[in-house]
This record gives structure tokens, sequence and C-alpha cells, in this order.
């Protein structure tokens, strides 16, 4: 009997070349499945100067230099990866169809990984790549606030939400001051919970940030000037789900993807892992998230008997 020519270009689509993404395709190739990682060069691990948190880098880990090793462990199990914009996500028989920016062929696939992250809204301030690379701009004390221990920092928030960002930077320094970028009405409870905290509150909005030389950052305001060793942004995150939303998939009010135990959104055969989902937004978190996505697909995609 001749062989029927399968009408999938591969078993599975990664979209978003990330940690999360690459460890779902790293797992997807050693399982034997045609793999492709579309990769839109926008992973938020490539901004971290240097990740003291990620396991078996004692001495910190550049997110550059993990993105590449990722890249090259999962090429060496027969990954293929390309830079690709996905557009559009069709759902086709047995399958999806995806649509790329700039008119190239669909892509066909079994089963697809959405591994598109989520960007940080970020403060209108010169030199954010210096900034962040010095350790002046930060955003997210989960991963560094280590780092700020003793130090003087400031949260810059547009909304009360940055009161809990505050509050928890406060258990690494005693020196912490929340700033807005415009007037906030801050409720009586959240000045009792910033006072008990010893948290400066300056209610004046922020009128520009620039950076401070030798170090640390100005936070020019109505009433004067502020000099801080490091400037947390808490702006909130934009998540990049559009894609399976379109498809109908289910989410919160934030736009981050609803999933099951096994990382599977609610269009059957489009899974869910690293920040788009709704979990802790940590590289740890979104390599776990994918590797159990990637078992699940594996399953799915058939085995003999």
């Amino acid at each position: 009997m001749d062989d029927v020519e399968s009408p999938f270009d591969c078993d599975a689509a990664v979209i978003g070349g990330g940690p999360g993404g690459l460890t779902g395709a790293i797992y997807l190739a050693r399982f034997k499945r045609s793999v492709h990682v579309l990769d839109a060069g926008h992973s938020r691990a490539a901004r971290i100067p240097r990740s003291h948190n990620m396991p078996g880098y004692p001495q910190g880990v550049a997110g550059t230099a993990l993105i590449e090793a990722m890249r090259e462990q999962a090429r060496r199990y027969g990954a293929v990866l390309e830079t690709a914009c996905v557009q559009r996500l069709q759902r086709v028989d047995g399958g999806f169809a995806l649509h790329f920016t700039g008119g190239r062929e669909p892509l066909r696939c079994r089963q697809v990984l959405l591994a598109t992250g989520v960007s940080d809204n970020e403060p209108a301030m010169p030199h954010l790549a210096q900034a962040l690379r010095e350790g002046t701009l930060r955003y997210c004390p989960v991963c560094d606030g280590f780092e700020v221990t003793g130090h003087s920092v400031g949260v810059l928030t547009d909304r009360c939400a940055g009161v809990r960002e505050a509050l928890y930077l406060r258990h690494f320094s005693e020196h912490v001051t929340l700033y807005f970028t415009q007037r906030v009405d801050v409720a009586a409870e959240d000045h009792r919970r910033l006072a008990a905290a010893g948290i400066a509150l300056q209610a004046a909005p922020v009128r520009a940030l620039r950076l401070r030389e030798g170090g640390g950052v100005l936070i020019e305001h109505e009433d004067g000037t502020d000099e801080r060793d490091s400037l947390y942004a808490a702006l909130g995150l934009r998540v990049h789900s559009t894609l399976a939303t379109a498809l109908g998939a289910d989410h919160d009010e934030d736009g981050y993807l609803l999933t099951d135990a096994r990382q599977r959104t609610s269009i059957e055969g489009l899974y869910a892992a690293g920040d788009v989902a709704q979990s802790l937004n940590q590289i740890t978190v979104a390599a776990g998230g994918a590797a159990i996505a990637a078992s699940a697909m594996h399953r799915a995609l058939g085995l003999p008997g």
C-alpha cells in the first residue's frame, strides 16, 4: 500500500522562542515529534541582564545566554527554529494552519503550544536599556528582590495595585517609596498598611525619570526630586494571548489563558505555557508548564498500541 502524504508540515508548532517555548520544543523533539518553533524575537527573558534565581547557575546567567543554550539544545534534537511572526491561527480538519505576517505560506500542524508571553508596560524614561542593564530599572521583585536588599527603592505605578508591590519589596528593604504617574485616590486602608510597614508615599505625580551619574535614578515629581538606587516599574503587563482568544479560548479578565492540569486551553489541540497562561511569571514555571504541555501533546498525538 502506498504511503498517504500527510496534510501537515509538522506534528507540533511552538509559537514563542523564550524559555517556555524552547523547553516545549526540546521535549517534543526528544519525543521524536517533528516540531517547528516560530519566534518573533521579543522574549521577555532576553531582557534580563543576569538572573540569579535560575537553578543550576550559582553565579547567575544572562537571559540571552540562557536562551541561546536552549536554542542549541532544541536544534540538537531536530527542532526547526524559525524567525517568524504568526499573525493568525486557523482551525483546520485535524489541526491548525498558522498564518504569518510578510506573506509566507501558512504552516500546517496537528497541535500548537502557545508560549507568546507578556510584555511590561515601560515607564517614560530615557536610556531604558542601560537602566535595565545596570539594575536601576527593574520589573520583577519575585525575580530580583534579593538584589535590592537594604537599598533605597522606588516603586512607580499608575494605580493602587502598586501598593501590593511596595509591600512585597518592604521584605527586602526598609527604604521603599511608592510613586504615582498620576493623581490617585489612595484608600484609607492602603494608607494604613503603607504607614504600618514604614513605606513612604509620594502622592505628587512623577514628571520625569533619569539616570543618576554614578548609578541610581533621579525621580522628579511635583514636590521636588528624589534619588533612589533602583526603581521598580509596576505599570502592568500586556498579555500576548490574542492568537488564542481570537479562536474563543477561555481567559481571565487580564487576558491570561486558562488551562487545565495538562496545560490544555479550551480549544482542542491548543496548549499554552509560560507567562501567557495564568500562573506565576517565572522562567522555571514557564519551563515546567511547557514540559507538562509537551508530554500531554505527545500522548495526544498517539502512541503505539
